[in-house]
């Protein structure tokens, strides 16, 4: 649960600044009625997101189990290279987030109607997409379906109350450094789900290794257990590990965490604009 949690904050998060963002150059520059157009786009990304997690959900269930199998450890596979894509672009592009889209704004606000609702519904459907192929990658990894959708959901509940606090102005935070932080815990995750998208495909018999475990310490930490489920829902962590899961775990954790800890968290910070550093701020857009 902890792991979704994360999940649907950072990502719920992402989703809710470029709302807030939208909403308040929209109001700043006197365009107010467009604001009808920015929900429309809103309310389609979360509608396709919806649908396209149920698909994922539903669709392969009259499958064969080696077919459900190779789809979920191909779209695992998927997810973590979308995930890992995110977080380094977001870390990198967090500072000018608000500029890009006050840029793409100016383009449509005064031309077609469908101009503003199509960038509404890119910005805020692709976190959604990606959103919702990870969270379920997540759960598949985790075994549940019901607690990852639980720590998701109240993942994007705090990310919807942050982003309100945001917008009113009540709430300050420095969101670089709150997505070059959290971009650490979901390249923890995203490596359990490599992990287990190996694992799966293993299972399909297009990957060999299945019978070769590295270590198995079910008896140390028993799946049913408190402490074998919490470090499954956080750590995607399998007792009986194959020798290729664990290999695919190393090989992408360690240089993906090295770079981005190398490239991110030791990049020197932006120069200070006149009048001293400034702290990120949604509601400064």
């Amino acid at each position: 649960m902890t792991a979704n949690f994360l999940i649907g904050l950072r990502e719920g998060l992402e989703a809710t600044l470029v709302v807030v963002l939208l909403m308040a150059y929209l109001v700043k520059t006197g365009r107010r009625s467009l604001l009808p157009r920015l929900w429309a786009g809103v309310g389609i990304a979360v509608a396709v997101s919806v649908a396209f997690g149920a698909l994922l959900t539903f669709g392969p269930r009259g499958l064969s189990f080696e077919a459900q199998e190779a789809i979920g450890g191909g779209l695992s596979i998927l997810a973590v290279a979308l995930v890992t894509w995110m977080v380094f672009w977001m870390a990198r592009t967090a500072r000018s987030l608000g500029s890009d889209l006050k840029s793409r704004v100016d383009k449509v606000a005064d031309g077609a109607a469908w101009g503003l609702v199509l960038v509404a519904t890119l910005a805020v459907g692709r976190e959604g997409l990606e959103t919702a192929l990870f969270l379920w990658a997540a759960a598949q990894a985790s075994g549940e379906s019901t607690t990852p959708l639980l720590g998701a959901l109240l993942g994007l509940a705090v990310a919807a109350g942050l982003g309100y606090l945001l917008h009113r102005g009540v709430l300050k935070v420095n969101l670089s450094r709150f997505f070059s932080w959290t971009g650490i815990g979901l390249i923890v995750i995203a490596s359990g789900v490599l992990a287990y998208g190996v694992h799966d495909l293993q299972e399909a018999g297009i990957l060999p290794g299945l019978q070769s475990l590295a270590f198995d310490v079910s008896a140390a930490v028993p799946p049913s257990s408190w402490y074998g489920t919490l470090l499954k829902g956080t750590l995607n962590f399998s007792p009986a590990t194959t020798w290729l899961e664990a290999a695919a775990w190393v090989l992408y954790a360690v240089p993906v965490l090295s770079f981005y800890l190398r490239s991110t968290l030791a990049a020197p910070p932006a120069a200070p604009r006149k009048g001293g550093a400034q702290p990120v701020r949604a509601a400064a857009a």
